[in-house]
């Protein structure tokens, strides 16, 4: 075979597609699609949202002047359970993307149903924990400990939510042929979100919770 025939591939034949293309994508000069490349972008700024939020919540530390405190409301066996049932979603999330990757439709809504169903879990325990913090008399206006408690876990709350919800118009998609193979990218943005979402949740249970009660 000549050399032109490698340049010009004989008609009818299309050219590979370009390094790092996805299938409509926009790639950057950076090399990633400008989807990717914003997600990236939006969760460095919610680093900055929630280290603002920890950073208040240390800096109120032992300054309440009255109860209840920490150590009076916390139940940490069950908040780890529910931090446990969060953290498998992550789990969860690798696989539905791998699952749209390799084409297997089947498993990637099964995956996916899964991830939204652990989110909501973890949202209905922490629906449970504000319920029986607010019997026990600690709520926002309550002492400045309630006041970074539930502004730092509510704003983290509202965040899975979203996920939930992002995740469920994906299976909604994917029923509708929205989402496939050919446009994996959009699943891939999703997890990156989804995996964001559990890593603070890992700071926040350490820094809030097992600190407080050390």
């Amino acid at each position: 075979m000549s050399d032109v025939s490698i340049l010009h591939p004989p008609a009818g034949i299309a050219a590979p597609p370009a390094h790092g293309a996805d299938h409509g994508g926009h790639a950057t000069s950076t090399g990633l699609d400008s989807r990717k490349l914003l997600m990236w972008a939006f969760l460095a700024s919610d680093c900055i949202f929630f280290g603002c939020l920890i950073a208040t919540f240390l800096s109120y530390r032992g300054k309440s002047l009255a109860g209840p405190f920490p150590h009076e409301v916390y139940d940490i066996p069950y908040t780890s359970v529910s931090s446990f049932v969060l953290l498998m979603s992550s789990l969860t999330m690798v696989l539905t993307l791998a699952a749209i990757r390799r084409g297997d439709v089947y498993r990637f809504r099964v995956w996916l149903v899964a991830t939204a169903l652990l989110g909501l879990i973890f949202l209905g325990g922490q629906a449970y924990e504000f319920t029986s913090f607010y019997r026990e008399g600690l709520w926002l206006q309550t002492n400045l400990f309630g006041s970074s408690f539930f502004t730092l876990t509510g704003f983290h709350g509202t965040h899975v939510f979203i996920g939930v919800v992002w995740l469920l118009s994906l299976f909604w998609g994917s029923l509708t042929g929205r989402v496939s193979q050919g446009n994996s990218l959009m699943v891939e943005i999703a997890g990156l979100y989804w995996h964001f979402v559990d890593v603070v949740w890992i700071v926040i249970f350490t820094v809030v919770y097992l600190l407080e009660t050390t």
